[in-house]
């Protein structure tokens, strides 16, 4: 439905955002909504023939799964990369909310708000931060659990603001 999940620090004060798809169209995106507590945002675009990706329940993935990162790191083009899932439930950058994916699959500055996805070729999170003493990728990057990203992107589509209680906790952005 021309709907795109991302980072709220990719979009968070800019202007304009203007979306590349690989087929080489390029859209003008409006942000649907934002939440800064769980950095989620919700873009939407008008089009047609729009590629989409399926959902998986991230509640179900386990460590040890192989997964793929997708992003463009540096602004250098499109990349995928592979690792697997080195720890669930991760708490460690500071932000009001946080039950993050760690993943060793390469993730560089660039690839936030780009996919992780499962061997299957599924959606199980959002690339949002790396762990480095060098600005690059050593190994420990964290991603946004998909059941918790669907959760915000549903309320931000619905209401424009995260209006619901998520894991006993209330996140609301006013």
């Amino acid at each position: 439905d021309g709907y795109i999940l991302t980072n709220n620090h990719v979009v968070d004060g800019a202007d304009e955002v203007k979306v590349g798809l690989q087929d080489g169209r390029e859209f003008t995106g409006k942000v649907v909504g934002k939440d800064p507590k769980t950095d989620v945002a919700v873009l939407k675009i008008d089009g047609k023939d729009l590629p989409f990706i399926a959902m998986a329940d991230s509640d179900k993935i386990e460590v040890g799964d192989i997964v793929l990162a997708v992003g463009n790191p540096f602004g250098i083009g499109q990349t995928v990369t592979m690792g697997m899932i080195s720890a669930t439930g991760r708490a460690t950058l500071g932000l009001d909310y946080e039950d993050f994916i760690q993943t060793d699959a390469a993730i560089n500055p660039g690839n936030s708000g780009g996919a992780l996805v499962d061997a299957d070729g599924r959606l199980i999170g959002i690339n949002t931060a790396i762990l480095s003493r060098s600005g690059g990728n050593q190994g420990i990057g964290f991603a946004i659990p998909m059941n918790l990203a669907r959760d915000v992107m549903e309320s931000l589509v619905a209401d424009g603001k995260v209006t619901r209680g998520y894991l006993g906790v209330m996140i609301q952005d006013v």
